[in-house]
Formats: C-alpha cells, structure tokens, sequence
C-alpha cells in the first residue's frame, strides 16, 4: 500500500469546552497520510501521553502557552518511530520523543525531536518517569523545595505521574513523605510499592484531621498539582519558611463550577506574610529545559537501581483518548495515563 493510500486519524478543537470536554469539543477526523517532502520524516505515533495541562490550553484564555485553534489537533507528548525519512539525520525505525499529539501520523523537520535508545526496555517511560512528568516532580521539589532531612514532605496526586516522584524523591533525601490520594487502593499502593511513610484518601469525611495527625511537627514542604479542598486541609498545618512549589491545580481545571467556591486569598496572603512561606509557580520546560540533562542521568541511575517504581495506565487505541482524558480530568487514572496507539 503506498503512503497516500493510507489514512490518519487525528482529533481536533471543535469548540471551547464549557467544563469537562466531550466529543462535542474534541472532533475526529480522518484525512489522507501526509507524505514527508525533503527534509522531513514521516512519524508513526506508539505512545501518546495524556496531561491535564491539555484542558488549559483548550480555553481561550492568557497563559504560559497559546492556546490551541480551532481546527487544531490535540497536543500532547508522543513516542513515535520514523516510517519514512528523507532527512540525513534520521532512518527509517528510529524511535524518537517528539510533540506530534492526538493522531496516528506527523511529518517533522526533525526539529525537536529527541533520539530515544532503540533498547529501551519501556520506550513509554519517556513520557513519564524520565520524561515531562518525572522532570517536573524532580524540579520542583529538589530545586524549589530543596527538602533537608526530617522535614515533611507533603504531595497530593500521589500516585500520579508527578506525585509518584515526588514521593519517592523526598524518601531518598531523607524526608518524611506523606502522601494524598483518592481511594484505599491508590493509598495502599503509595505506601507498599512507592515507599510513602503513610498515604491518606482525601475523600474521607475525616480528611483534614487525619492529615493533621499525619503531619504532627507540621508540613516544611506541600508539592501543589491539586488545589481545592486538599490545599484547605494543608494551609493550617505550614510551618514557618515552608515551601510550596505549583506546577498544577488540577481541581479548577475544568472552569469555575467546582464545588469549592470560597475566597481563600486573604487567607493565603496573610499566612504567606506570618510563615514567611516561599510559593513559586513553574513551567517545567520554560524555566529548566536545560537541565534536563542533571534530571535524566540522576533519574535513570536511580531506575536502574531500583531505586524508583514507576506505574503506567496504559489504554489500548487512539480511539478511545477522549474518554481516557475525560478520566484523567476526574481522578480516575491509576498511574501515568498513556494510550498505546500503534505496536
């Protein structure tokens, strides 16, 4: 079959979401396999990786990124493997990290596209552990946190692709990790397999006191990718020159129709003032993209020491990206959520 006999599947931008994205938003399209000119290569997409940070970018609002036109396909981090190439720099089998999102095919100039080893044993780690997420969770909490020995480290998302890492990381400097997640499973799992000291469901009636008793010489160090209620329960327990650093607020992310409206600005900008608390907001790849580098070595020495435990939710098909993102958005996830689109 020749390359223009075949098809791509992508979804695009239909329309602004209003709250959770649907299928209304989210269109499929089916368009004719682009075929690479001189220069370029034609990638296959594997592995394609779903981030909240996608819903933000869905909105029509200012942010760190422009956000995505209508008509515009779906981005997200992908691990692909060069079908065809008429670029010196590539062969056709080279598996590479690149940036192609919700499709099966992309043409590339080569770009921004990361070589990955042929070898690797879970080429979709680059998406996770050794990739934007573990690079985020490393970053944040050893840059902006630099947490010491004995201090308490607190992370909601727990066993998510970032609160994983944290987890770990804090437990390697020393730290007293205490982790947040959603239900008796994804606890138990932070504890028995990630190492936390003790994991905690925020949807227990009794949340907030259990975290209090968790937390007994206070919290030095909150990694904040929730927002919301977590951070209610967390707020009181800061200690004097904690460290909040922001990479995400995944609770808000579907508009202004949460569940949890009060102000808390006052709040917070009184008990930043009284604790002397340091709260810094990131953007992994604007603000440390050249360290990535420190991050992969220290990261991939400590994987092949087995220091670190990494989980994968893996969902099989492009097809199935809209209700998997939909999951993503509510909590569902166990672990770093990829769909496996191609072998």
């Amino acid at each position: 079959m020749s390359i223009s006999s075949r098809f791509n599947r992508r979804y695009v931008l239909a329309q602004r979401p209003q709250g959770m994205p649907s299928d209304q938003d989210i269109r499929l399209e089916e368009i004719a396999q682009p075929e690479p000119v001189q220069g370029q290569v034609l990638l296959r997409t594997l592995y394609l990786s779903l981030d909240p940070y996608v819903r933000g970018r869905m909105d029509d609002t200012p942010s760190y990124s422009p956000p995505l036109a209508i008509g515009e396909v779906i981005c997200g981090g992908t691990v692909c493997r060069v079908e065809h190439s008429l670029n010196e720099k590539y062969q056709v089998g080279d598996l590479v990290l690149a940036y192609t999102g919700w499709q099966d095919y992309a043409l590339s100039d080569g770009e921004g596209l990361q070589k990955l080893d042929a070898n690797m044993d879970h080429p979709s780690y680059a998406l996770g552990l050794l990739g934007m997420p573990g690079f985020t969770g490393y970053m944040g909490l050893t840059d902006i946190s630099n947490p010491q020995p004995g201090e308490t480290v607190v992370v909601a998302a727990a066993t998510g692709a970032v609160g994983s890492v944290v987890g770990q990381v804090a437990k390697l400097r020393g730290c007293h990790a205490v982790g947040i997640a959603g239900g008796a499973e994804k606890c138990r799992y932070a504890v028995e397999t990630l190492g936390f000291d003790i994991c905690l469901d925020h949807k227990a009636p009794d949340f907030a006191v259990q975290l209090k008793r968790a937390c007994s010489k206070g919290i030095d160090v909150y990694y904040e990718n929730v927002g919301g209620a977590v951070f209610d329960a967390v707020l009181p327990l800061l200690n004097t020159k904690a460290r909040i650093p922001v990479c995400g607020m995944i609770s808000q992310y579907n508009g202004h129709h949460s569940d949890h409206q009060q102000d808390r600005l006052p709040l917070l900008m009184s008990t930043i003032l009284k604790k002397r608390m340091r709260v810094e907001g990131f953007i992994i790849s604007q603000d440390y993209g050249d360290r990535y580098p420190e991050f992969y070595a220290q990261m991939s020495t400590w994987l092949a020491q087995g220091k670190i435990a990494f989980k994968e939710d893996i969902v099989e098909g492009l097809e199935n990206s809209i209700s998997a993102f939909q999951g993503l958005l509510s909590g569902k996830n166990f672990g770093k959520l990829i769909i496996k689109v191609a072998e």
